[in-house]
């Protein structure tokens, strides 16, 4: 008796997508449950919080990107910091690394990450100033993932990855 290979391509997800409570303020962003069953039936699921695989607990102090956004960050231009001034940009470089090495290890070329996060958001990312604006950029972990070849989409982006299956 042969066993056919899983032929679904695979989804690397941001774990508070899917539920677990791992965002900063120790609760998760997930989706509803008929999506979560959707994607599940249609990618192999790799899931990941970059912050917590770099080492930041949950809870965490928030965090944003201050002098850029995640490009800066990897190039150490920019700084990743809470809203006490601490510095945890190791952290989200150690986490963006190790979701890379994840995606890789897992054959990923796409992903759907948290929106708007510094370590997740794919199209903007918080001002950096805790005064609740966002501006263009991506995450530390986004932009790790697109300079390696990986489509980062987010969960206002469903449609667009849904309709992926179709290309």
């Amino acid at each position: 008796m042969t066993h056919d290979p899983d032929t679904r391509p695979t989804l690397l997800v941001s774990a508070c997508l899917l539920g677990q409570p791992v965002r900063y303020d120790g609760h998760s962003k997930g989706l509803p449950a008929t999506l979560r069953d959707t994607l599940a039936a249609r990618y192999r699921l790799v899931v990941i919080c970059p912050e917590v695989a770099g080492g930041l607990p949950t809870p965490r102090p928030a965090a944003e990107i201050h002098g850029g956004d995640g490009h800066a960050v990897l190039r150490r231009d920019a700084t990743v910091r809470t809203g006490a001034g601490g510095d945890v940009s190791a952290e989200f470089i150690a986490g963006a690394a190790q979701a890379l090495q994840l995606a890789q290890q897992h054959g990923c070329r796409i992903a759907l990450l948290k929106a708007n996060s510094p370590s997740c958001g794919n199209r903007q990312v918080y001002s950096g100033r805790f005064d609740g604006q966002l501006q263009d950029g991506q995450g530390v972990t986004a932009a790790l993932l697109g300079a390696h070849g990986i489509r980062v989409y987010n969960e206002t982006q469903l449609e667009l990855l849904l309709a992926k299956l179709a290309d």
